[in-house]
C-alpha cells in the first residue's frame, strides 16, 4: 500500500500484514460465529442522515467534555488488552498518541505496561478499566494504584462473569503474555489443556458472583467516579443510575462475549432514554468512520470509545499510526458535521439521523 492509509480499513489491512496470525486474530476476532462482530459495523450503515443546508459552517468546533474534562473531540480510546502484541512499545505508545490528540485513554486491566509506566509516559487524562477478581484484594490494590497514579475514573467492565467463546483464540492456542500489573499479586500460570490460555486464565481468576450490590463495595474503596461498561438494556441502565455510578457505557465488549447480543448502536437510544440525562452515556463497538461518531452523538451518546481501530494504527505504524487513527476520525467527524449543518457538537441532535425504526414507523 503506497503512502499513508486514508481510512481505518486500510490501517486494518496493514495491521493484518504486520502481525502474526495469533496476534491479529486476538484483536480482530469475536465470539463464536461472530454475528455480533459483523453487526456492530453493519448497524451503523443502516442509519442515514437528514442534513440541513444553508447553515454557516465556516467554523466547525468538534471539541467536547467528558466528566468535566475537556477533549479535542468526543472520541476516547477504549480499553483493549495487551498492546505489546501489536507493537513493542505497547500501551505507552497508545497513551502518548491519545495525549497528543488531547483525548482520554482508558487503560485496560490486561495491559502489558504497568499503571505506573503509562502514568509516567506523558501528561494526560486517563481512566482505568477494572475487572473484579475472585480475590477482591487484588482488584482493590489495582484501584488504589490507579488512583495514586493520577487516573481520573474507574471503568468497571460488568459483562464478563465468564470469558466469551473466542474460537480464533482457541484454534490458535492463544498465549497470555505477562500481565505486568499483576506481578506479585496473581499468577498467570494456568493449565489450558491445549486450548486458549486466555480463556483458562479468565475462568480461574475472574469473579462470576459479581452483582449490583458490589457497586457499593467498589464505591467504598475509591473516591474516583465509576462508569459501568456493558449496559445493553434500559433496565440495566436504570439500575446503574440507581446504584450511583457516574456514567454508563453501552457496549457488547466489541462482540467478544455473547454472540447475538445486539449491536451497541441499536440499543443506544433506549439506554439514553432510560438514563434521562442523569448521567452521561458513552458507546463503543463498530465505529470505523467519523460518520459513525456523528450517528452515535445524534442518538444521545456524549462520546464514543474506539478500540480496534487504534490497535490497527498501533500495529501498522506505532505511536504515529495510533495518533493518525484518532486524528482521522476527528477530521471525518468535523467534515460530517459541516455537511450536515452543525457548527458544534451540541448542535448534533436526533433530527439529523434516520434509523430503521424511523423508517418502519413511517410505513404504519
Amino acid at each position: 500500500m503506497a503512502g499513508d492509509p486514508v481510512n481505518i480499513s486500510e490501517f486494518q489491512e496493514l495491521a493484518r500484514q504486520a502481525l502474526p496470525k495469533m496476534n491479529y486474530d486476538y484483536f480482530s476476532g469475536g465470539a463464536e460465529d461472530e454475528h455480533t462482530l459483523r453487526e456492530n459495523v453493519e448497524a451503523f450503515r443502516r442509519i442515514t442522515f437528514q442534513p440541513r443546508i444553508l447553515i454557516d459552517v465556516s467554523n466547525v468546533d468538534v471539541s467536547s467534555s467528558i466528566l468535566g474534562y475537556n477533549v479535542s473531540a468526543p472520541i476516547m480510546v477504549a480499553p483493549t488488552g495487551m498492546h505489546k502484541l501489536a507493537h513493542p512499545e505497547g500501551e505507552v505508545a497508545t497513551a502518548r498518541a491519545a495525549a497528543a490528540c488531547n483525548t482520554i485513554m482508558v487503560l485496560s486491566f490486561s495491559s502489558n505496561s504497568t499503571i505506573e509506566e503509562v502514568a509516567s509516559s506523558c501528561n494526560a487524562i486517563r481512566f482505568y478499566q477494572l475487572y473484579v477478581y475472585q480475590r477482591r484484594d487484588v482488584s482493590e490494590k489495582l484501584v488504589r494504584r490507579a488512583e495514586r497514579n493520577g487516573f481520573k475514573a474507574i471503568v468497571l467492565t460488568a459483562d464478563t462473569p465468564k470469558l466469551g467463546r473466542r474460537e480464533r483464540d482457541i484454534r490458535n492456542k492463544m498465549v497470555v503474555p505477562m500481565l505486568k500489573n499483576l506481578e506479585g499479586l496473581l499468577s498467570v500460570e494456568v493449565n489450558s489443556e491445549g486450548g486458549s490460555k486466555l480463556e483458562a486464565y479468565a475462568s480461574q481468576t475472574m469473579d462470576p458472583s459479581l452483582s449490583w450490590k458490589d457497586i457499593g463495595w467498589l464505591k467504598s474503596i475509591t473516591s474516583l467516579p465509576i462508569l459501568i461498561k456493558g449496559v445493553l438494556t434500559a433496565e440495566d441502565a436504570r439500575m446503574a443510575v440507581d446504584a450511583g455510578v457516574a456514567g454508563v457505557i453501552v457496549s457488547n465488549h466489541g462482540a467478544r462475549q455473547l454472540d447475538y447480543a445486539p449491536a451497541s448502536i441499536t440499543v443506544l437510544e433506549e439506554v439514553v432514554d432510560a438514563v434521562a440525562g442523569r448521567v452521561p452515556v458513552l458507546v463503543d463497538g463498530g465505529i470505523r468512520r467519523g460518520t459513525d461518531v456523528f450517528k452515535a452523538l445524534a442518538l444521545g451518546a456524549q462520546a464514543v470509545m474506539v478500540g480496534r481501530p487504534v490497535i490497527y494504527g498501533l500495529a501498522a505504524k506505532g505511536e504515529y499510526g495510533a495518533r493518525r487513527v484518532i486524528e482521522m476520525l476527528r477530521d471525518e467527524l468535523e467534515l460530517t458535521m459541516a455537511l450536515n449543518g452543525c457548527h458544534c457538537v451540541k448542535d448534533i441532535t436526533r433530527s439529523y439521523v434516520r434509523t430503521e425504526c424511523d423508517r418502519l414507523r413511517s410505513l404504519l
